[in-house]
């Protein structure tokens, strides 16, 4: 990976865990054959082509809404009722 693109992506999406999020992905798809968006004379690493395409501005990111604290109270509940009717692992049988 070129130090140079890293730099200059990070002034595109500058949280670097949200950049190496982005650009795993990205490696992902361009490994199992998505086609480039961007063109380039040199040869380049999947990871060097998604730092270019984030750096010209081809893919972005987009984060999901925050919760209300409404979501927040009802998928805890939820996972409160998950949890609690669950049955143990390693039940013992009573002789």
């Amino acid at each position: 990976m070129r130090d140079d693109y890293l730099q200059a992506a990070l002034l595109v999406i500058d949280d670097p865990n949200i950049l190496v999020n982005v650009v795993s992905r990205r490696v992902k798809q361009l490994k199992r054959g998505n086609r480039a968006l961007i063109e380039s004379l040199e040869k380049l690493l999947p990871e060097d082509i998604a730092l270019r395409e984030i750096i010209e501005r081809k893919i972005s990111y987009e984060l999901p809404p925050r919760e209300t604290p409404a979501e927040i109270e009802f998928r805890e509940r939820m996972e409160r009722e998950h949890y609690r009717f669950r049955r143990p692992l390693h039940a013992t049988v009573a002789k």
